[in-house]
């Protein structure tokens, strides 16, 4: 198992447990009541990313994904103050350095957003949230961010739900510069993802865990076959994201393990090592103990080729 120039990257998600650091705390709804409050939530949401940045790059990691709590409840309409003007400086003193350290951000909306849904009031509620994740990555100033997010339910149509979801995202430019949909294990197979995000000229992550239980007839390299050229879509020089997880024991099939079996790590490292395309992929790892898994992840990388270190 070989690469020919191996620049694959590797990352987590939105907390450090070595640091104790994470940029997904957030409070109850009524807690937006407290003002002081919300904003000393958001402060050490931005001081733990500022944190981790720097812990990550010293290890090699070069992808982090920020936590959609980053300003909590911020798309509400309760929100009580116009938080990208109060800290809109210290969001892009943050983009500075992770541009420095050569590290890519993301964001990852949650499971209740869905520009497909057949009612217009949570297809509202899934734009302002968008348009939050967004305005994070603009102030960040992350050309190369990506806001990840899942296509949601079929609604007994799955065509119409393609149309709600064009609809809904046709127009936000200042979304789609950023929006990549990633396959899901239950309804939206790699191969539904692709053909809904084709509409929208979005590009696909591949999530191997996913694709493992919702393989719709594709191997694991025909999906990132399928996947990887439609980064090509937001610009020639654009590095493919895929997903990386383990199944937790016990739990409900799609549950994430704390860890990365070294057995799933391998078999996409095999499948990506057969694509000529693939030797730029970013890897983001999902899992319970983030930066202790990715870790051993990024092992797995090393040992099929030189990481690079930007």
């Amino acid at each position: 198992m070989s690469f020919p120039k191996n620049d694959l990257r590797v990352g987590y998600t939105t907390r450090n447990l070595s640091l104790q650091a994470n940029t997904n705390h957030t409070l109850r709804l009524k807690g937006l009541a407290d003002v002081e409050k919300v904003r000393a939530i958001v402060r050490r949401n931005l001081e733990d990313l500022g944190g981790i940045l720097p812990w990550s790059a010293e290890r090699g990691f070069r992808l982090f994904r920020i936590g959609q709590s980053f300003i909590p409840f911020a798309s509400h309409p309760l929100f009580p103050y116009r938080w990208p003007e109060e800290h809109g400086e210290e969001i892009q003193r943050l983009g500075d350095l992770a541009r420095k350290l050569g590290i890519r951000l993301s964001m990852h909306p949650g499971q209740f957003i869905s520009p497909a849904s057949p009612e217009a009031e949570v297809r509202e509620r899934s734009l302002a949230e968008l348009r939050y994740s967004a305005r994070v990555l603009d102030l960040l100033g992350a050309p190369d961010g990506v806001i990840v997010l899942h296509v949601g339910g079929a609604y007994g149509d799955r065509e119409a739900a393609i149309g709600r979801l064009y609809e809904s995202l046709a127009p936000e430019e200042g979304v789609l510069r950023y929006l990549a949909f990633e396959n899901d294990e239950r309804i939206w197979s790699a191969r539904q993802t692709f053909e809904a995000a084709e509409r929208l000229g979005a590009p696909t992550v591949l999530d191997s865990f996913h694709h493992a239980l919702n393989p719709d007839g594709l191997s694991l390299l025909e999906a990132l076959a399928l996947a990887l050229p439609t980064w090509g879509r937001r610009s020639p020089t654009s590095r493919p994201k895929v997903h990386l997880s383990s199944q937790a024991p016990k739990k409900r099939p799609g549950a994430h393990d704390a860890r990365v079996r070294p057995e799933d790590a391998e078999t996409l490292l095999r499948a990506l090592s057969e694509l000529p395309e693939a030797a730029r992929t970013d890897v983001m790892v999902e899992a319970k103990d983030s930066e202790l898994a990715a870790l051993g992840v990024l092992e797995s990388v090393r040992s099929v080729g030189e990481l690079r270190r930007a």
